[in-house]
């Protein structure tokens, strides 16, 4: 294929709104328009947008609302908004959500048929069993988000593990592994920024200190993060950990951190957006503490191996994927005793953290040129492959 391709990135929010699966669809538009070919994004309307400072076009449709922190709710059943895509000529459509992003391609399908590609980055089940009030309105949400999947010429998934998730939605087609990249460099961060996180939050050099990066919600485990530290203290080891990020259940963590006398212990940092920083605050720590099973690519355990940190994981976990332990991470069990014996057992060896932490940066590490580079060339398989296939009637 000569001619430069034009990609369609679909995603249900964009920046300012910040979560790892706009972070993913940024870098492909980033890398996408910068290297590839061109790059426009397709998502709802927020408020807060600042869409100037992108160097490609931001196409916003309609937005209900917004949520939680600032997730805008879309509205793509306007025709009009399936034509303002058509008339952008992509070659192909990418997905990176199977809710309103997806359901808004069915629709321009049903118009004009263009190659979609969706990856499936999240598990949504966690979100519909613990958010939707009734059966009724859950079984819409799986059979909603079944339809949107089906009806992609191709789904990719970021972790092998993603697809047990995939099987729960219903799907029982094909699909392809497209691992996310990270935007972190491999980088040598100085001792005195290392010391700066420390001198900033008040923490003794020869303290141990764990972090956490993710969304500030109980079912990334975090429970198990604090009852653990719960053990490590009343075991009378001194540590801190870091707890980066925000979320919807921030002030009740906060809440159980305090009902756990574990104050002294653990200090919410709040959203890091400057990405340098984030990686200080990595590389300053001896230990990602990661217990999700939520997440389909644990993005954050390749941020921490850019700075050489090593991760401790749960052993099945699609974060714990390429992992072996005590060689390029570390592996637990799904319970805070499982957390709190491996923390102790590793914490106070330096030469371990930092041999494996090395291994972890050597061998599990990939970049976003790397991944986006992939996807790319997968690209061009997909739209060759709908070239050269009929096509009916649009059935979804």
């Amino acid at each position: 294929m000569d001619k430069e391709i034009k990609i369609g990135i679909g995603t249900d929010a964009w920046l300012p709104t910040l979560d790892g699966v706009c972070t993913a669809a940024k870098y492909y538009a980033d890398l996408i328009n910068e290297k590839h070919g061109k790059a426009v994004v397709i998502t709802p309307k927020n408020p807060n947008a600042e869409d100037y400072k992108f160097p490609y076009q931001i196409y916003r449709y309609k937005s209900l609302f917004t949520f939680g922190e600032g997730y805008p709710v879309g509205w793509p059943f306007k025709e009009e908004f399936a034509n303002d895509v058509i008339n952008m000529n992509c070659d192909i459509l990418h997905s990176h959500c199977p809710i309103a992003t997806s359901y808004f391609f069915r629709r321009i399908n049903r118009i004009k048929r263009i190659p979609v590609v969706l990856t499936y980055h999240t598990k949504y089940e966690y979100d519909y069993e613990a958010r939707v009030p009734s059966k009724l309105l859950k079984a819409r949400a799986y059979g909603m988000t079944l339809n949107n999947i089906k009806s992609a010429d191709e789904v990719w998934v970021t972790s092998d593990g993603t697809s047990d998730s995939l099987r729960k939605m219903g799907y029982e087609g094909d699909y392809i592994v497209m691992p996310n990249g990270c935007d972190l460099p491999i980088v040598n961060i100085t001792e005195n920024e290392r010391a700066s996180i420390r001198r900033k939050h008040g923490i003794p050099m020869d303290i141990p200190l764990l972090i956490f990066v993710g969304r500030m919600i109980w079912y990334k485990n975090v429970r198990l993060i604090f009852d653990a530290c719960r053990m490590l203290k009343n075991a009378g080891k001194d540590f801190r950990i870091l707890m980066v990020g925000i979320g919807p259940d921030e002030n009740a963590m906060k809440k159980y951190v305090h009902k756990n006398a574990l104050e002294d212990k653990v200090i919410f940092t709040e959203q890091i957006i400057d990405r340098h920083e984030l990686q200080i605050y990595y590389s300053a720590s001896d230990l990602l503490v990661f217990p999700s099973l939520f997440d389909t690519n644990g993005l954050v355990v390749r941020e921490a191996a850019a700075s050489a940190t090593p991760a401790l994981l749960v052993a099945g976990s699609c974060a714990a994927e390429g992992i072996n332990d005590g060689e390029t991470g570390f592996l637990c069990e799904e319970n805070a005793h499982s957390i709190y014996r491996k923390i102790e057992q590793i914490i106070d060896n330096k030469d371990l953290l930092q041999r494996v932490g090395l291994k972890a940066q050597n061998d599990i590490y990939i970049s976003w040129d790397e991944a986006v580079n992939m996807a790319f060339e997968r690209y061009q398989v997909v739209i060759d492959k709908f070239n050269s296939t009929p096509h009916g009637e649009y059935k979804y």
